[in-house]
């Protein structure tokens, strides 16, 4: 009796099977110590980032000692369960957001780079989960997490849903964060990524001023007590309903701390499913770029809002102004956050019970900043510019194309902003005073940014989000915005002499006539410091060029 022999297929499917055994077993610590070999390896040759790594783990530590401490003396507190749940749910958000917009802080975060390995998705997740509970951010999730448990822990059943309540609140924030990476990866390696990394300046500062006006509402009288029908609500939100669930047990509601426990389970089990389907989904597609070719491009035109423009020299230089505030990286982020802040100020401060119109200057300060140094944006493709400049009125045209491009935005920007505050403060009387001191403002800043974009202009690098000047330029930098700003205050000078003056000799029946004095103070500010910018741009063409070039 003859035996058939093996086939192929047969003898490797048994191969198959143990090399997958052997994968399960020995992918998770594999990664752990891939991960600790990250850290390590970070570390060496550069003694600054050294300083910064350990300094940042000791004021992790520190701080969450401190907060630790703080959390636990909470114990027995009326309002303990409302802060640490709230204090909770803004740690998940932390963490589902915050990769978004600092990509580059874990290299692990992009799972495309295994797309070439024989790695199955289940395994992978599990090992990417271990892996990413090393780190600072892990330990100091675990210290907030053992000290909102002892602040709201009581009795035996307390306890015990609080052993349980600190690794599902410690998984449930590291699975967020990484289901969200992985769903969003494409992005976190785009151009749109880097913007948002630009971005996060913005996040911080918009993010202080919520807190503090929060903060303030806060001590007030009955503060805590206004953000109890928020807490009813959070408390049954995934990973927050786990210290819901250690509440709950403390107080005798044991049914309620089931249903919490059963939605923390459930939540922390959808998200590694959802975790996998992405990431399976994310091994074998195709990316992008590699299918970008084969679809067709669309010619570029001056249809749509472009046609609007003029059909001239001074139109395409203001189309390309506002090109670069929408796709580059930095001069995007740069008009964001001076909208932002410029809106954010006298709102808040409004809010507050201290607003005043004369507050939009804030935004149209900061917004004027954005003539300044306005060959630096070129880069080294300045040359193409300057091939189209042979004369003072050359020079001319495509400055005033750049204060327009600039202005387009501004104004329209700076009404609305002094409107928004005139109305949350109850005083529309003061609204064209307001617009109009702003209006002068920001003449006055086109006048000396055009003035400074000729006398003192630098390169801005293109690599490194937060390096925006080039080695040995700092000092062109500070004198240009610098001086620049000083000269404004003293163009408007009479412009905010008048105000006070219609001010002080109660005459606010007549501040209306500032709204059209600013206004004409702007364009005569603008339209000089144009004039005597052009001649020094026309001459100095090369020495801009090679300023500009350096980065």
């Amino acid at each position: 009796m003859s035996t058939a022999p093996a086939t192929p297929n047969a003898q490797a499917a048994p191969a198959a099977r143990v090399a997958s055994t052997v994968a399960d077993v020995s992918l998770t610590p594999l990664f752990v110590r891939l991960k600790l070999s990250l850290l390590r390896n970070g570390l060496k040759g550069s003694s600054k980032r050294k300083a910064v790594w350990i300094g940042s783990l000791v004021l992790s530590l520190v701080v969450a000692a401190f907060v630790t401490l703080g959390l636990a003396m909470l114990r027995g507190h009326a309002h303990a369960g409302t802060v640490v749940v709230l204090l909770t749910a803004i740690l998940a958000l932390g963490w589902a957001f915050m990769p978004l917009f600092f990509p580059t802080g874990d290299e692990t975060l992009d799972p495309s780079r295994l797309v070439m390995l024989p790695l199955r998705p289940r395994p992978l997740v599990r090992a990417l989960l271990a892996s990413s509970l090393v780190g600072i951010g892990p330990v100091f999730t675990l210290c907030l997490a053992v000290g909102s448990v002892v602040a709201v822990a009581r009795g035996a059943a307390g306890a015990l849903a609080g052993v349980v309540a600190v690794p599902l609140l410690v998984l449930g924030c590291v699975a967020l964060a990484r289901a969200v990476a992985t769903a969003n990866v494409r992005l976190l390696t785009s151009r749109k990524g880097r913007d948002l990394a630009l971005l996060s300046g913005l996040l911080i500062a918009v993010g202080a001023q919520v807190a503090n006006f929060a903060s303030q509402r806060l001590f007030e009288a009955g503060g805590l007590t206004r953000l109890e029908p928020v807490e009813a609500v959070v408390r049954w939100l995934p990973p927050a309903s786990a210290v819901g669930m250690v509440d709950s047990a403390g107080r005798g509601a044991y049914l309620e701390a089931a249903a919490q426990f059963l939605i923390t389970v459930g939540a922390l089990v959808g998200l590694l499913w959802f975790w996998e389907r992405t990431l399976t989904g994310l091994m074998v597609t195709p990316d992008g770029s590699t299918i970008a070719a084969s679809k067709p491009r669309k010619e570029p035109g001056s249809g749509g809002s472009w046609a609007a423009l003029p059909d001239s020299r001074t139109g395409a230089s203001m189309q390309r102004t506002l090109r670069y505030a929408v796709r580059d990286p930095k001069t995007k982020s740069a008009w964001v956050t001076a909208l932002a802040i410029g809106l954010i100020v006298p709102v808040f401060n409004a809010l507050q019970g201290a607003g005043s119109v004369y507050l939009a200057c804030f935004g149209a300060g900061m917004l004027g900043v954005q003539m300044y140094n306005q060959f630096g944006q070129d880069t080294s493709a300045f040359w193409m510019v300057a091939q189209t400049i042979s004369t003072p009125r050359d020079a001319y045209l495509e400055l005033r194309a750049r204060a327009a491009a600039l202005a387009l935005v501004i104004v329209p920007y700076t009404l609305l902003v002094t409107a928004v505050t005139a109305c949350l403060i109850g005083d529309w009387g003061a609204f064209p005073a307001g617009a109009g001191v702003s209006l002068a403002l920001v003449g006055s800043m086109l006048c000396t940014g055009a003035l400074a974009s000729a006398h003192f202009p630098y390169s801005i690098p293109s690599d490194g989000a937060f390096k925006n000047v080039a080695p040995g330029q700092a000092g062109l930098a500070w004198a240009g915005i610098g001086l620049g700003m000083l000269a404004s205050a003293v163009i408007c000078a009479p412009v905010i002499a008048l105000t006070v003056f219609l001010h002080v000799a109660d005459h606010h029946d007549l501040t209306w006539i500032l709204l059209p004095l600013g206004t004409a103070w702007a364009a005569l500010a603008t339209w000089a410091g144009l004039r005597l910018a052009a001649p020094a741009v026309s001459r100095k063409l090369p020495e801009i060029l090679t300023a500009v070039s350096k980065g």
